[in-house]
């Protein structure tokens, strides 16, 4: 549960410890809105996948599913600074599908808290698995992180791919470069 009076109070602190006037015009209802934000950012924490993925259909379609190019934002954890970017889904029913507005609702269930992109991938390769129970699960996620782009190294544009595979992906080399192949179409 997100408790805005305190994200209030540290908001002041951090701008005094800048050095800023809290008083000032431009600042006065910052905090409230950083507050605000935080409630939408970090809505995913208290949520859970199951409750999107449990909605499945009996399908005989047992073929591959991507689902590609989900736009996310995200929060990392130890900068707290954004990574956004693209998280592809792939996976090979076995007899049950979920409606595929589901598949961005679990992307958003992870992206909306603290978080590193490693972690993110592998939260819904599991849950989709866990789930949905396919024959495999192969999620790929493709992200600039602001850290990288805006402090330390300052490397805009620069891209980490992160990818896990469960299920026939794992061992099926050609299922893979298949989902890579149709990710780049």
């Amino acid at each position: 549960m997100i408790d805005e009076t305190k994200i209030q109070e540290a908001v002041k602190l951090f701008l005094e410890g800048i050095g800023e006037d809290v008083n000032r015009e431009g600042l006065v209802e910052t905090p409230k809105r950083i507050s605000s934000m935080c409630k939408e950012l970090f809505s995913g924490i208290d949520k859970d996948a199951k409750e999107h993925l449990s909605k499945v259909f009996t399908a005989a379609h047992n073929e591959l599913v991507l689902e590609k190019d989900i736009t996310f934002y995200s929060v990392c954890e130890h900068h707290f600074l954004p990574f956004y970017g693209k998280v592809h889904i792939a996976y090979i029913p076995d007899g049950k599908v979920v409606g595929l507005s589901k598949l961005a609702r679990t992307v958003e269930v992870y992206a909306r808290r603290a978080q590193i992109q490693e972690q993110m991938t592998t939260q819904i390769a599991d849950d989709i698995m866990e789930y949905l129970n396919p024959l495999g699960v192969m999620v790929v996620i493709e992200a600039e992180h602001m850290c990288m782009t805006m402090r330390g190294i300052k490397k805009p544009g620069s891209k980490t791919i992160s990818f896990v595979t469960k299920g026939v992906f794992a061992t099926d080399e050609v299922k893979q470069k298949l989902v890579f192949q149709l990710i780049k179409e």
